[in-house]
């Protein structure tokens, strides 16, 4: 099945600040002299992160309109609560790779799913 070009971008800029989130998140956790080395917080928004990728897999599949109104929902509050943590940790390229998301999260909501149509008996 094609994807139509809204849902691919939406898919693409949700994994981009993903995978952004991550290599910071995981950068500051490792790095010296980042005031947030070895904290929880930080590997916090690294596993946040990879976890958002995960959903982002999942969104781009589902198919009912029940899962994909809970999934946005769910990356909706994950990228609200990855920015968050990101600007409490002062790694503000965090949570600008969130509001990134949130522009992918709104292209690949507006992805409208057709009525399912079963037969019934």
């Amino acid at each position: 099945m094609l994807q139509s070009q809204p849902s691919r971008i939406g898919t693409i800029l949700l994994l981009l600040s993903a995978v952004i989130g991550f290599a910071v998140a995981l950068y500051a956790w490792l790095t010296p002299l980042t005031g947030v080395t070895g904290t929880i917080g930080a590997l916090g928004v690294a596993i946040a992160s990879l976890l958002l990728a995960i959903v982002a897999f999942i969104l781009r599949g589902a198919s009912r309109r029940g899962a994909r109104i809970f999934l946005i929902i769910v990356t909706l509050v994950m990228l609200f609560g990855i920015g968050f943590a990101g600007a409490l940790l002062h790694q503000y390229i965090i949570t600008a790779a969130m509001v990134v998301g949130l522009m992918g999260l709104i292209a690949l909501s507006s992805h409208s799913v057709g009525p399912n149509h079963r037969a019934r008996a």
